[in-house]
């Protein structure tokens, strides 16, 4: 047990102490061509960059007070049931499963 837990204490160690270097690609090969509207290419930092899309900021705004709601278009009355449709009965919650009278 003990030697299954240095191996691990050692791996992770020589994980975090590598050489942290620019970005650089192989060599014989070189950057993606620049996109179609830009005048430079960009280099492998701005590659790596996500855009603010990726993580949205969060809007943690508290209501302070009551505020009416705009009207909401899709906010529409049940449709009216054709004469001679059977509705689908609504679950009830009364325990014995009594249904309307």
């Amino acid at each position: 047990m003990k030697r299954i837990g240095l191996t691990l204490l050692t791996a992770a160690a020589l994980a975090g102490c590598g050489l942290r270097e620019p970005l650089q690609p192989p060599p014989g090969a070189s950057l993606p061509v620049a996109p179609a509207a830009s005048r430079t290419r960009p280099d492998a930092q701005a590659l790596l960059a996500q855009p603010p899309i990726t993580r949205p900021a969060r809007v943690d705004e508290i209501v302070r007070r009551s505020e009416l709601r705009d009207e909401d278009r899709f906010d529409l009355p049940p449709p009216e049931v054709p004469a001679g449709v059977v509705p689908i009965p609504i679950e009830n919650s009364d325990p014995q499963g009594a249904g309307p009278e």
